[in-house]
């Protein structure tokens, strides 16, 4: 069956986790991870007589969608990222990289900090690929970047992910 004559419903089973996953990659907390994920399906139902199977995938254009509802969530949470530090514990608090367990997206702390340490562009690149399950070619279409430029951020941010997890092992 093609994805023009398939249902709305069975494209929201068949990719549901793929755009949780990107989500969850790049939001701090399971809640907004699950609420952004609503909100793509939400957006997608409103737009899916307009959905082309011809210009892309339907999970790609899921996770275009997402993207783009991400920009605006981390357009929405400036203002929160720009509260004034305080004195003492509250700072290092706010500055210690102390994650809080209700912020939990099933990734381990370890994980957490070594995708921390990455650049934009490349925990981007982790999360539609590992989080969003997109291929190479489909990521490059997605982001406008050559298909070996993709491969070649993904190569040195997987390189630095495992360094740092490396670092962090205890030894047994």
């Amino acid at each position: 069956m093609t994805e023009s004559r398939k249902s709305f419903a069975a494209v929201y089973d068949e990719h549901v986790w793929d755009v949780y996953g990107f989500l969850a990659y790049r939001v701090r907390s399971r809640e907004n991870a699950e609420d952004l994920t609503q909100l793509t399906f939400e957006r997608a139902l409103r737009a899916w007589q307009r959905f082309d199977p011809e210009r892309a995938s339907a999970k790609t254009w899921l996770i275009a969608i997402a993207n783009n509802l991400l920009i605006d969530h981390y357009r929405r949470d400036r203002g929160a990222r720009n509260e004034p530090l305080g004195e003492g514990d509250a700072v290092d608090l706010k500055l210690g990289g102390e994650l809080d367990p209700d912020l939990d997206r099933g990734l381990s702390p370890e994980l957490e900090a070594a995708l921390a340490s990455l650049g934009e562009r490349e925990r981007e690149l982790i999360a539609l690929r590992f989080g969003g399950d997109l291929t190479g070619p489909e990521i490059a279409e997605l982001t406008e970047l050559s298909l070996a430029n993709v491969h070649q951020i993904l190569s040195r941010a997987l390189r630095t992910l495992r360094e740092r997890l490396s670092t962090t092992e205890s030894p047994r």
